[in-house]
């Protein structure tokens, strides 16, 4: 979505309300896009540094999320950087067991970006008591989101990124960084120490990964519509390599520290060097220098 100012005077539950509130606020105070993207990035910011404080090694967690999350998603992709901010305080709020706390924040996130009301059944998904009670107002709430959000837009969400959308080039790469991590949980699982609802949750993340993985193969016309989901999946990523050099002992700490760091530097300069999109980020043009 664009800034423009006569969106402003055309407010719609299905339009992102809460972006638009952004807009207006920018535009009441005179800041226009600037203001946006400053609010945007603030908001991105502090999801990001909840959830990297919620894991055990945060630096490494906030190091893994630069060269993909915060350089291309948050800097990239305003409005659904945004509602995965937001998508981050809740996944810890839902770790936590505190499933009002994750409907209220997921329900921010979905104002924000429409397609974030797909992580609200992972409260119900991943419960451990009153599994029954939990998926039954999960499932009315889930249902209530659908028609204030999105029903009004299903059709033009499918035109968009179906129909007419272009490919993703991308796609494979970006959803092989989900895969990859998805991949070493499930074959550590065991030796994952976390607690038993948030061992769910990234089960379900990793499961994921390979479910987009067979679907963009099958369905690669849809390619940027996956695409886009699979942003939602990134941030187990951070969950992953933070807690991946403890697993195999103090013994290799440092050597599978230094080989996740690697990993994500030769990321970084594979994009900015090879990305179809790089052009628009070097030289990164900042309203401060210009």
């Amino acid at each position: 979505m664009v800034y423009d100012r006569a969106q402003l005077q055309d407010f719609s539950f299905a339009r992102d309300p809460g972006y638009l509130l952004i807009q207006w606020l920018a535009e009441y105070l005179g800041w226009g896009i600037i203001g946006v993207n400053v609010i945007c990035a603030l908001i991105f910011s502090t999801g990001l540094a909840v959830f990297c404080r919620s894991l055990p090694r945060p630096l490494l967690a906030l190091a893994v999320s630069i060269p993909y999350l915060v350089v291309v998603v948050a800097m990239g992709y305003t409005r659904q950087g945004v509602a995965l901010g937001i998508a981050m305080v809740a996944l810890v709020a839902l770790g936590r067991n505190k499933n009002l706390w994750f409907v209220f924040w997921m329900i921010l996130g979905v104002t924000m970006h429409k397609t974030a009301v797909l992580l609200l059944p992972l409260a119900a998904l991943t419960a451990t008591t009153n599994r029954i009670w939990t998926l039954f107002w999960i499932a009315i709430i889930s249902i209530g989101a659908y028609y204030i959000f999105l029903i009004e837009m299903i059709e033009v969400l499918y035109k968009n990124y179906v129909e007419f959308a272009s490919q993703s080039s991308g796609a494979a790469i970006r959803i092989a960084m989900s895969l990859i991590p998805g991949a070493i949980f499930l074959l550590f699982y065991k030796r994952f120490k976390i607690q038993k609802r948030e061992k769910y949750l990234w089960l379900i993340f990793s499961l994921g990964s390979i479910a987009l993985a067979f679907l963009l193969i099958s369905f690669s016309a849809a390619s940027t519509a996956i695409d886009r989901l699979a942003l939602y999946l990134l941030p187990l990523q951070l969950v992953v390599f933070s807690y991946l050099p403890d697993i195999f002992g103090k013994k290799y700490t440092t050597i599978m520290l230094f080989l996740i760091v690697s990993y994500c530097s030769l990321i970084m300069f594979v994009w900015l060097n090879f990305a179809s999109h790089a052009y628009l980020w070097v030289p990164y043009k900042n309203f401060i220098f210009l």
